[in-house]
């Protein structure tokens, strides 16, 4: 009880720890009876009763133990070393060292909290951001499958105008080659036309080009030249006009006479003396021949026809091939 006692009292004169470290004492050689006694001071409180707590005696003057040595051969019992002398404590702060550190402590709360505040806007800023490039990144994705469907559409339609270009070539060969044979029939039909009717058509006859290979003129302006000469020719064609033209006579003699045109077909002449003769339209142009013995009938068809004589019937030589 007494190296408890002894013990307890060591423990409460030391000084509470500090951070500065105490210096040690030096370890010294201790004899096989220290852990005995040690264990048996340690063991004793196990056999204190705990309804009665030990008292802590006041310090003895003297520093053996009055515990008896195991034996007498062994080493006497080592005296209690002194505590080692502890750091000076230190003072408290002032009022002027503790309102210092509270306003740094308030500057590096507003730091902080300012800080934090900045990082939660810049988070939500860039957070915004990655939402818009990924819509963005999404649209972009939409369009270039738009773009990619477009360019297969337009290689389809590619594909289609090709091969309809490549018919229509086909047809304006056909088309140009049909041209080509209508303006060399219609030269053919423009000698059958009269002067007055061929005095029309010659601005059209000429545009007909010479070679239809190497022509600038396209297909389409050449079927309406074609369709313009053949509209001249239909209309001289369903007409019966007088005209006025020189015509040699049967005496070779050359005298204005009046022509009568019945469409493309026929055509009748009176000189001013009488004379009178018949036409008709061949491949080299008309051909005529003196009739003076139809000179009645053919003055009496000009007079209807200029309004001199009431409307009758006259019979004219005709000749149908």
């Amino acid at each position: 009880m007494l190296s408890l006692t002894e013990s307890a009292f060591a423990q409460a004169q030391q000084p509470p720890k500090s951070k500065a470290a105490a210096p040690i004492a030096p370890a010294t050689k201790k004899s096989p009876a220290a852990p005995a006694a040690k264990s048996a001071t340690s063991a004793a409180p196990a056999t204190t009763p705990p309804t009665k707590p030990a008292t802590t005696q006041p310090p003895q003057p003297t520093s053996q133990s009055s515990a008896e040595p195991a034996s007498a051969d062994a080493p006497p019992a080592q005296t209690a070393q002194p505590a080692s002398p502890s750091a000076p404590a230190k003072a408290p702060p002032t009022l002027e060292e503790t309102r210092l550190t509270l306003s740094k402590w308030i500057e590096t709360q507003q730091i902080i909290s300012k800080e934090r505040n900045d990082w939660q806007q810049g988070k939500e800023i860039l957070q915004g951001r990655i939402e818009l490039v990924g819509k963005e990144v999404s649209q972009l994705g939409e369009r270039i499958a738009q773009s990619e469907a477009a360019v297969v559409e337009s290689h389809k339609k590619r594909d289609d105008l090709a091969a309809q270009n490549e018919q229509l070539k086909e047809v304006g060969a056909q088309l140009a080659g049909a041209v080509t044979e209508m303006e060399s029939q219609v030269r053919k039909l423009s000698k059958l036309a009269p002067e007055g009717v061929l005095t029309r058509l010659t601005p059209l006859l000429q545009r007909i080009p010479t070679d239809p290979e190497k022509t600038r003129i396209s297909t389409a302006e050449r079927f309406q030249n074609v369709l313009g000469i053949l509209n001249e020719l239909n209309k001289a064609n369903s007409e019966i006009t007088i005209a006025y033209e020189i015509r040699q006579l049967s005496d070779g003699s050359s005298s204005e006479v009046q022509v009568i045109y019945v469409g493309l077909a026929q055509a009748y002449f009176l000189s001013p003396r009488g004379e009178a003769g018949i036409g008709k339209p061949s491949e080299n142009g008309w051909q005529w021949r003196a009739a003076n013995d139809q000179a009645g009938a053919i003055l009496t068809a000009l007079e209807i026809i200029q309004g001199k004589h009431p409307p009758a019937f006259v019979a004219l030589p005709i000749t149908i091939q």
